[in-house]
């Protein structure tokens, strides 16, 4: 393996690990020392890949976007299929989509030395979403609906990120049930919206 696959393999673990403490640890508990000591890397090493906690969120940031880009570009998918992918990926790990999206906005008013790469953040998402709005579009056309697609889409997410935060809340979690039970009860709810709509043509 040449020097650049080793960078890139060890990049790829350093991201791997760090996510998985700031999961079990929370902000407070994700320091880049533990980090450096979980890897068995000097401190110094992880500066090779960024410079500062605020850039390494930022760039797990990127990597789990990147991830929802890759996702949506599987042609073997049908819509409903990319909609349950979708939700899926929030609601399996629904901590991270708790912990991704205060972050986001915690960096977004304070982060410093990060507005490149929120540039590159945004960059992807826009690709993201020019794809999911032209599928979107189509599929509400071919059932008929009258739905708007930002409607439509504002409403998956509002009910993925609802239901993230109730799978991630220890208060509520003991009135859920089945967690898997509920998952599906949402996807299938955000797939019935436009159907349900009063606008639609039966």
């Amino acid at each position: 393996m040449d020097r650049q696959a080793q960078f890139r393999a060890r990049e790829a673990l350093v991201f791997q690990v760090a996510e998985q403490l700031l999961l079990e640890n929370g902000e407070a508990g994700m320091t880049l020392d533990a980090l450096a000591s979980e890897l068995d890397l000097a401190k110094g090493t992880l500066y090779k890949h960024f410079q500062s906690k605020d850039e390494l969120y930022m760039l797990l940031l990127m990597r789990n976007e990147q991830m929802l880009l890759v996702m949506l570009q599987d042609a073997s998918k049908n819509f409903a299929e990319l909609v349950a992918f979708f939700m899926l990926h929030h609601l399996h790990h629904a901590e991270r989509t708790v912990l991704f999206h205060s972050i986001e906005e915690k960096l977004s008013m304070t982060g410093t030395g990060v507005h490149a790469l929120f540039s590159q953040l945004y960059q992807i998402r826009r690709q993201r979403l020019r794809i999911i709005i032209q599928m979107t579009e189509d599929y509400l056309t071919s059932i008929q609906s009258k739905m708007t697609v930002r409607d439509y889409l504002a409403g998956i997410w509002a009910l993925t990120y609802g239901a993230a935060v109730l799978l991630n809340s220890s208060f509520y979690q003991r009135y859920l049930g089945s967690r898997d039970s509920l998952k599906v009860a949402y996807i299938e709810q955000a797939l019935a919206l436009p159907l349900q709509h009063p606008h639609t043509q039966s």
